[in-house]
């Protein structure tokens, strides 16, 4: 005996324009991502006192690195996602072409854009460390406050990407009217 499952549906979205869809995925991505990313790097580094580039046990290319990295990848397979389901619901204005391959596309934006900005985080941390002394010791607020600004700054990025990069794929909805005049 199989038992099949169906795939749940995703719940019907309110008509708005593309612009309003994406202000309100920013600031559902934002504001989760900047409070939680604070907070741990906080809690953290508060335990140490100061905290260090790449040294120490809590230090602050441990925190970020694996943020830089991930955050990109799971925001551009979200966004893109929710852009296609709103798409095909009608719920904004644009249609998404059949010919694509969704699949293809959030994997390889998503680990493009993983590696690109792990790399970018690396070189600046790595460039930081090097213009700074060796035992130049990083206050643990202000680093955190930089962990969550950088959470920030990547959730608004990666919204906004990956769309900009769909949009090659998009077209206006076209409302056909069927007139009978007789």
């Amino acid at each position: 005996m199989k038992f099949k499952l169906k795939p749940t549906q995703p719940k019907k979205l309110k008509k708005t324009t593309l612009k309003r869809f994406l202000i309100r995925r920013t600031i559902f991505y934002v504001l989760p991502n900047v409070f939680f990313n604070f907070i741990i790097a906080y809690a953290s580094f508060q335990e140490l006192g100061y905290t260090y580039f790449f040294s120490g046990t809590q230090n602050l290319a441990r925190l970020t690195m694996p943020m830089a990295i991930f955050l990109p990848v799971v925001l551009t397979i979200d966004i893109i996602n929710r852009v296609i389901i709103a798409s095909e619901q009608g719920a904004i204005e644009f249609t998404v072409d059949e010919q694509l391959n969704k699949k293809k596309l959030m994997t390889k934006l998503s680990i493009l854009y993983g590696v690109v900005t792990g790399l970018l985080v690396l070189c600046i941390l790595l460039l930081a460390q090097y213009n700074l002394s060796e035992y130049y010791k990083l206050d643990a607020t202000a680093m955190a406050l930089v962990v969550g600004v950088l959470a920030g700054v990547l959730s608004v990025v990666f919204v906004y990407l990956p769309v900009w990069r769909l949009r090659r794929w998009m077209g206006r909805r076209v409302n056909l009217v069927n007139s009978d005049t007789q």
